[in-house]
């Protein structure tokens, strides 16, 4: 689990809620529909089906921590560079390899495939990948900019019904109430909720690319038939310059 995520969205709610003296009195049903079902409607008007539930899925990305970290990816290909030059590309069909991408690219060496083919088929994958996460996170983003909007069609909504009703002075304060309760599930849902998912969405494709890229840059390395020596500063250029010098003192 991402424990930036839990403690994040537990520590936000959790302030908002010590704010709130009567919890009962922001409790509001048909706001919440409003703001809540009408933006998720207007969400899915927006996109076509298959970009809807594949958001959904591109959620959990959110909530769990399963980027490789770019330093541990370069010791692995340069293990394997180092069998592949010792005992051939056969050598390398028993290994343990838990990331997926590297896994198929691995294969591909096993198999003897064209360099060229490994390359194009590597890259449209990477492509492919990015491209389904970018779209989950322009979902949420579009949630984030509709909450508000349907917060405020609530407000108008309330305040029309309030002006209705100017007879009786009583029910005047109540029902402004009622009516910016939705301005507030608004900005709650785009706020705390969508953007902040959309931005680490679009964080973590950005991340998985990288690496992506780093194994792509390997797998050829190695099936050129390169030094091993020479890979883990060959790969260094995608790691930060402290990620780079605690490497080369590993090594």
């Amino acid at each position: 689990m991402d424990i930036a995520t839990i403690v994040g969205l537990l520590g936000a709610f959790g302030f908002i809620v010590m704010a709130i003296d009567d919890f009962a009195a922001f409790i509001d049903t048909p706001s919440m529909l409003i703001v809540v079902a009408g933006s998720i409607m207007v969400v899915m008007f927006r996109s076509s089906l298959g970009e809807f539930l594949g958001a959904v899925g591109v959620l959990g990305k959110t909530f769990k921590n399963k980027l490789d970290a770019p330093e541990a990816l370069i010791e692995q290909i340069v293990e394997l560079a180092t069998i592949a030059r010792k005992d051939g590309m056969i050598a390398l069909e028993g290994q343990e390899i838990a990331n997926p991408f590297m896994a198929k690219a691995v294969a591909m060496l096993v198999d003897g495939t064209d360099g060229g083919i490994i390359k194009g088929s590597l890259e449209r994958e990477k492509d492919m990948t990015k491209m389904r996460h970018d779209m989950g996170a322009k979902i949420f983003s579009a949630w984030g900019e509709i909450a508000p909007a349907m917060g405020m069609i609530g407000t108008l909504i309330g305040l029309v019904q309030m002006l209705g009703n100017m007879s009786d002075p009583k029910a005047i304060g109540p029902a402004m109430a009622v009516a910016l309760l939705t301005t507030m599930y608004g900005a709650i849902l785009a706020n705390v909720i969508c953007l902040p998912i959309a931005m680490k969405l679009e964080n973590q494709a950005t991340l998985e690319e990288s690496n992506n890229e780093l194994i792509i840059e390997g797998i050829l390395f190695i099936q050129e038939g390169g030094n091993p020596r020479v890979l883990s500063d060959f790969l260094g250029a995608f790691l930060s310059p402290k990620a780079r010098a605690k490497l080369a003192s590993a090594a």
